[in-house]
């Protein structure tokens, strides 16, 4: 008989890891499935990249190294924050980890005690939730309106801090919205911390340059009032398509540094030598590729947020970054389907729509806001073309 850990129960499995496993189990099996649940970019790493880590494996750059990052790597990293985002950190304030999933997992582990919150505004990336409950925190979300373009305000952030509050979550671009934060909406957020000095800010930037319509990227560490208990975290995934490479990285205050590197030494220990020495060249090469990439993902946001709202019973806002979109399908909800029935959920809404017609998305439930769906859009414009046109199939069945 296998005993397993009580802390187990606090958790679920990753919908989104769950959706796209079930997109592949029905190709593999001979559906023609649309998967728009991953959110993986389909361009290939770049070569520069893969060079770098062809070389690192030639020249016998395969051992361990230091727990939470090589020295080439952390610099790497400093020129990129004070380049990019005009934060100056020391070697000793900077993590390397293998993941911006890891990163987080160890701040949190690191900090939290029984009985602290963690401020995490809906909708929310899926692990946040799940990471803090098996820490043995308290997840406290906040549902962010659709009016205010799914992000939190000043005025709901001072509602819902209290001594209990240890950490405030922010991403932006966000993940599963695209929403973005401009510097005027955090710097109203960094005033509100300025009268609550024990919160922590963790600041999530995966998708900083996935960025449209010349909207200006700001991370809140910039501002001061706050920029000493902000943890900035950012990684190579999704700027330089290296999803499988495995390398995310933090700035912040140097004893929460030291802390997630003890955590990593008990775990992980190093993230892969060859990965980071890829990472290196990702951060010191040539960006140029990000804009022509981005260029791509801007037509094809432009078409699915177009062909959506044509569609009967869906709505969707057009995001000013990352690459998903985050329609309701609330005008659906309690219609029934010619062919299957009652549509009861967003939940029954996505499986169904995966049932009849093969398109693979996320109900807008797993990351906190019922009535809603993700969609990736880090796919084809073939695929995009064909999903819309079966979600428009599908919902002129509902009646």
């Amino acid at each position: 008989m296998t005993i397993l850990s009580s802390s187990l129960s606090r958790i679920k499995p990753s919908p989104t890891i769950a959706v796209t496993q079930k997109a592949r189990e029905l190709k593999e099996s001979g559906v023609d499935v649309v998967s728009l649940g991953a959110g993986e970019p389909d361009f290939d790493t770049p070569e520069n990249i893969k060079k770098a880590a062809i070389d690192a494996i030639n020249n016998g750059d395969t051992k361990y190294t230091a727990v939470d990052g090589t020295p080439k790597l952390k610099e790497a990293i400093i020129n990129k924050f004070k380049r990019e985002n005009n934060l100056v950190f020391l070697k000793e304030q900077i993590s390397v980890g293998a993941g911006g999933k890891q990163v987080i997992f160890n701040a949190i582990l690191a900090s939290i005690n029984p009985g602290d919150e963690v401020l995490i505004p809906a909708p929310y990336w899926v692990s946040y939730p799940d990471i803090v409950l098996l820490a043995g925190g308290t997840p406290k979300v906040v549902i962010c309106d659709e009016a205010d373009e799914f992000k939190i305000n000043a005025k709901k952030l001072r509602e819902n801090l209290s001594k209990k509050t240890k950490w405030l979550i922010l991403n932006s671009p966000s993940n599963p919205t695209g929403s973005c934060y401009s510097k005027d909406e955090l710097n109203e957020i960094a005033e509100v911390l300025k009268d609550f000095p024990n919160v922590m800010i963790m600041s999530d930037d995966i998708y900083e340059h996935v960025l449209y319509d010349d909207f200006q990227f700001y991370t809140i560490g910039q501002n001061k009032i706050v920029s000493d208990r902000t943890l900035t975290i950012n990684g190579v995934s999704k700027s330089y398509s290296m999803t499988g490479w495995r390398i995310g990285y933090a700035g912040g205050p140097a004893d929460l540094i030291k802390a997630m590197a003890k955590i990593q030494s008990q775990s992980t220990t190093n993230p892969s030598s060859i990965s980071q020495a890829a990472a290196v060249e990702a951060l010191n090469g040539d960006q140029s590729f990000i804009t022509e990439r981005t260029i791509a993902f801007k037509s094809r946001r432009d078409f699915v947020v177009t062909s959506l709202n044509k569609v009967q019973g869906i709505s969707c806002l057009n995001p000013q970054g990352a690459f998903y979109v985050f329609p309701s399908c609330k005008d659906c909800i309690g219609k029934k389907h010619k062919d299957l029935g009652k549509i009861n959920n967003d939940t029954d809404f996505v499986t169904k729509l995966l049932e009849k017609t093969g398109v693979a998305v996320v109900q807008g439930s797993a990351f906190g806001l019922e009535g809603f769906f993700r969609i990736s859009y880090a796919t084809s414009m073939e695929n995009l073309e064909k999903a819309v046109k079966r979600i428009s199939e599908f919902c002129s069945d509902l009646s």
